[in-house]
């Protein structure tokens, strides 16, 4: 299995993907309520039906946000998979505040190898490759991509910026748990300057990566497909995504697709 094509067919999906959702993004689109009453655009579904089309032809296994009704008896057999979340942030779509992403991950044995998350409005693209890092550059056109070494050289390698004045933590003073204000509090008494930055979608995790914050305690509900791609992001640039109260990494392809509570923190010399 060549995993440099496949990053690169993945790459060029994400992209392909985002220019279908712009398209939609620019018009007066519908708006209809999943049945747990979550948002759900035609942006959602065209970018799924494309990024599934592009990798199709790749033999892997393809589990997504809008296709997760696969049985388990039936998915518990793979050892790779495609995991994607084709519109992650629709909230922020339909807000029109451009904090939405495209998330592609590869999968194997239950932990991510290979994750792409490419934001459509500003053309950013982070991506990362086991035994190759974690990188992040500004796509110039919306064009598909040729040559994947030419992209590494043009890319940053993250993290980009660990030197910090102040200890910064993504996420939001509304709407939070107990325990996750407990954490802020902790935070606050260790590092004295705390501040909270705030973002939408996957790139809470890419901020963490790419080092323009320290922490990212995420203590409520997510699903795997919101954090695949942006777990290996982090993974490659040196952090983890540690199961709440645990030293264990949130893992896939569950029976229940819902991740546990987790905490997006830097690795320690001894996880090297």
């Amino acid at each position: 299995m060549n995993f440099t094509n496949l990053l690169l067919l993945s790459i060029n999906a994400s992209i392909s993907a985002g220019n279908e959702i712009m398209d939609i993004y620019s018009s007066a689109f519908i708006v209809e309520n999943k049945k747990d009453n979550s948002p759900l655009t035609l942006a959602d579904r065209r970018s799924n039906s494309f990024i599934e089309q592009a990798l199709q032809n790749t033999g892997i296994p393809y589990l997504s946000e809008e296709g997760k009704e696969i049985p388990f008896e039936k998915r518990k057999k793979w050892e790779y998979f495609w995991m994607v979340d084709p519109l992650d942030g629709t909230k922020e779509f339909v807000k029109r505040n451009g904090e939405f992403t495209v998330n592609i991950a590869l999968i194997r044995k239950n932990q991510p190898i290979m994750g792409v998350i490419y934001v459509p409005c500003s053309k950013e693209l982070y991506y990362a490759l086991e035994g190759l890092g974690s990188f992040k550059v500004k796509v110039k056109t919306g064009n598909n991509i040729s040559d994947i070494n030419r992209l590494i050289k043009i890319s940053q390698k993250l993290p980009i910026n660990t030197t910090k004045s102040k200890y910064i933590i993504v996420g939001s003073r509304s709407h939070m748990t107990k325990e996750t204000e407990d954490y802020f509090k902790l935070k606050q008494e260790q590092n004295n300057i705390v501040e909270i930055l705030a973002i939408g979608s996957s790139l809470k995790i890419c901020m963490v990566a790419e080092g323009k914050a320290d922490s990212y305690p995420r203590y409520a509900p997510t699903m795997e497909w919101d954090t695949a791609a942006g777990h290996a992001i982090a993974n490659m640039s040196g952090y983890k995504i540690l199961q709440y109260n645990s030293t264990q990494e949130i893992e896939y392809n569950k029976e229940n697709l819902l991740n546990p509570w987790f905490l997006v923190e830097k690795k320690s010399n001894n996880d090297q």
